[in-house]
């Protein structure tokens, strides 16, 4: 039996992207030394290893975040109970614009998700430096 998607990512990306709020790569640069903004990278550990990582940016994998955020998980982190905004990241925008709409749903706030991802903010000249916790 065949399966019959009738919502894509196409479709779940432009849902979420209505719903949330956006900053550049050029914005979230500029957030970089603001203590009151964390950097969320959710790319997973190999894209890090492979391209490295915003230097002070949290890593939180798309798939723990959720546990991560929500403070009655056994996973949660305390970091995602401060009273600070997120901007949430991936490589190109699109898992992190699924993240942040996720996290918002969610009540965590503020919440942004950074347009065009880890790809905008390497050509817009942010600073990057190596990520090797965990490579084998």
């Amino acid at each position: 039996m065949s399966q019959n998607i009738t919502v894509g990512y196409k479709q779940l990306c432009a849902e979420a992207e209505a719903e949330i709020e956006q900053v550049s790569a050029k914005q979230a640069i500029a957030l970089l030394e603001d203590d009151g903004y964390v950097i969320v990278d959710i790319r997973d550990v190999r894209e890090l290893w492979r391209d490295g990582k915003i230097p002070g940016a949290v890593h939180a994998p798309r798939g723990m975040l959720e546990f991560w955020i929500d403070p009655d998980s056994p996973y949660h982190r305390s970091l995602f109970a401060e009273d600070r905004s997120f901007v949430f990241h991936c490589a190109g925008g699109l898992r992190s614009a699924l993240a942040t709409q996720v996290a918002q749903r969610m009540g965590l706030h503020p919440v942004f998700n950074m347009k065009g991802g880890f790809a905008a903010w390497k050509e817009a000249g942010g600073p990057i430096e190596p990520y090797t916790k965990g490579k084998p």
